[in-house]
């Protein structure tokens, strides 16, 4: 398959993970930009640390927005990319079509849903009387630019897993120049604080999702949405949700830990302690979606491969990526571990803010540098179509690990630590155990599957 003059199939495997990565690097880069700018300029409200708290106990919600576009996306297209690889080009216009028929339709019914019952969920998720205001009126607005956040979100992948890496970075990048440029005039010029914030996003991710259609609908994309393909298939739908489980739970569970953490850190800490959790999220994203955005650029590679039987490709792309993955994690845990009041610092100056969350980001990040194992491994049993593993995997870190701990820690440990730090050292015995399981399962599938392939 060629794209672009990007040859899946023999061009270096090195240059090939360089030119698909660093597109969709710069593209969850610049993503960030949608969260992390509103909470930029939300953060210098005279209201800013309560409304960062708001904020902060809605973005559960909108995690469950993002979760359930990746539940058709990223589960759709490894599969688009597969049928690629054999050669059967309808197969994957199939796919394609349907995930953004699904797309649609989780959307309305997602949308109406959480209207009706977004003020119950804030409450529950730790909102209290101060910063209920500032949850609500961000999120919803929020909710009424679901489709646009859906289809901007769950399609991308589609263009990404052509090899036009650079067209799927430029709709994350015309959006988030969008919301940068608009988030300062809602916010301040039209005095609407975090109503602007939400106006500013929304407009944001419409304007990215008019660029995702018209590409896929457009000559220059190698698939083509089809209308012979939009009606949902069973035989092809449930493939691309059963793949799409993990990535969807991923993301989905995130929200369950960042509903755990909200309500701990209020018990233990109040308004200013999930002030600073918000801010970590914050920092959490800088640092993991640059590495999903690595994945990304390696997944078309492992992907086709697979699909051609050129395991020797798989193997050496898995390789590249795992050094890689680890390099940055452990580069990122050091510069938390050495400087972590330039995180802080971008996101609110209060110095008793600053002091909480410093200390607590240390903690929270202690062991980030394993991170990158976890994903290249996680992520390439994605990539192999291996919904099963992956799907345990990503339930055995925050369901099974993080989210009792969250509870079980301050409950047990508090006559040797405060217990608001102990509900942040959750995260950390989360990581290393979850860590070493997967490098476990990994080793265990590798050999079974590659060490005596035919081409060795």
């Amino acid at each position: 398959m060629s794209t672009q003059t990007t040859d899946l199939g023999r061009d270096s495997i090195g240059k090939l993970l360089f030119k698909l990565a660093t597109p969709a690097i710069i593209a969850q880069l610049v993503n960030v930009l949608y969260n992390i700018v509103d909470r930029i300029f939300i953060g210098r409200l005279p209201e800013g640390d309560l409304a960062m708290a708001g904020i902060g106990v809605a973005f559960p919600i909108i995690m469950l927005i993002s979760a359930t576009s990746a539940l058709i996306g990223m589960g759709g297209a490894p599969l688009a990319a597969i049928k690629m690889g054999e050669q059967d080009h309808d197969g994957a216009e199939k796919i394609m079509s349907n995930a953004l028929s699904m797309l649609v339709i989780l959307s309305i019914l997602l949308m109406m849903s959480l209207l009706i019952f977004k003020e119950p969920l804030l409450l529950a998720f730790g909102a209290s009387s101060q910063t209920l205001v500032y949850a609500n009126d961000y999120l919803g607005i929020y909710i009424l630019g679901t489709l646009f956040v859906q289809i901007a979100i769950g399609m991308n992948p589609f263009i990404n897993t052509q090899g036009f890496a650079k067209i799927g970075m430029m709709t994350v990048m015309v959006g988030a120049v969008v919301n940068i440029i608009l988030d300062p005039i809602f916010i301040f010029g039209l005095n609407l604080g975090v109503k602007g914030a939400a106006f500013a996003t929304i407009t944001a991710q419409f304007i990215s999702a008019i660029w995702v259609i018209r590409f896929l609908f457009g000559k220059k994309s190698t698939l083509k949405i089809r209308k012979e393909f939009l009606i949902p298939e069973p035989k092809v739908v449930l493939p691309i949700m059963a793949l799409g489980v993990s990535p969807f739970i991923m993301q989905a569970t995130e929200s369950i830990v960042l509903i755990s953490l909200n309500n701990q850190l209020a018990h233990y800490g109040g308004d200013l302690a999930v002030s600073a959790m918000t801010i970590i999220s914050s920092v959490n994203q800088i640092i993991l979606l640059p590495l999903m955005g690595l994945t990304s650029g390696a997944q078309p590679i492992i992907s086709y491969n697979y699909g051609a039987q050129q395991f020797d490709r798989v193997k050496k792309t898995f390789i590249l990526l795992l050094i890689v993955c680890l390099i940055y994690t452990t580069t990122m845990w050091l510069g938390i571990l050495l400087v972590p009041e330039v995180f802080v610092n971008i996101f609110n100056d209060k110095p008793e803010l600053v002091a909480i969350t410093s200390r607590s980001l240390r903690i929270f990040f202690a062991g980030i540098f394993v991170f990158g194992v976890q994903v290249a491994c996680q992520q390439t049993f994605l990539a192999l179509g291996q919904a099963k593993i992956s799907l345990v995997l990503a339930l055995l870190r925050k369901m099974i690990l993080l989210v009792p701990l969250i509870f079980i820690l301050p409950a047990t440990l508090k006559a040797f630590m405060a217990p608001l730090d102990l509900v942040f050292m959750a995260e950390p015995v989360a990581d290393i155990i979850a860590a070493l399981t997967t490098v476990i399962c990994f080793i265990i599938f590798y050999r079974k599957t590659f060490v005596h392939s035919p081409q060795e």
